[in-house]
């Protein structure tokens, strides 16, 4: 990935951005310095938080990447997959309800949300959720498209 532009940001920028993950995720990043990396060939730009990315940008609507997910743990936002569907989420695939195991029951259609496996807890992907958290446990269907995944572009970016 190339970097376009690496900027970093203002104090009301920084504000805005805390709320925001902070009201999507739980998370209550406190970080010292915020830098924006604008790519040229991604979908998506890069937050870096004291040097590491753990903010992704997808048109403007901020959220953890894999990696700010497992540094920071989210408690809201959370989808859970049980052993069965590690393999499938890891390497990109999206989430069908027989392995979902629980779901926060605040997420609506549409929203970013973390998917972590359900033994360690450890995030696996960040995925748009297709339906409500409560409909998306049963026996079949998708009901999380993956957007980004461990081993993905996004995860592998370094600066």
């Amino acid at each position: 990935m190339q970097v376009k532009s690496r900027h970093h940001l203002r104090a009301d920028e920084i504000d805005d951005l805390e709320a925001d993950i902070e009201a999507k995720t739980g998370v209550a990043l406190n970080g010292d310095a915020y830098e924006m990396v604008e790519l040229a060939d991604a979908p998506f730009d890069v937050v870096l938080v004291d040097g590491e990315p753990d903010v992704v940008q997808f048109d403007a609507e901020a959220f953890l990447t894999v990696q700010g997910a497992n540094r920071h743990e989210p408690t809201t936002g959370v989808v859970t997959v049980d052993a069965g569907a590690i393999s499938f989420v890891s390497d990109g695939a999206d989430v069908m309800r027989p392995g979902i195991v629980e779901a926060d029951p605040d997420v609506a259609a549409g929203d970013l949300v973390t998917i972590a496996e359900e033994t360690h807890g450890k995030v696996l992907a960040i995925g748009r959720a297709l339906v409500d958290g409560p409909e998306m446990t049963g026996d079949s269907g998708k009901v999380v498209e993956s957007i980004h995944h461990v081993g993905d572009d996004l995860f592998e970016f370094t600066v």
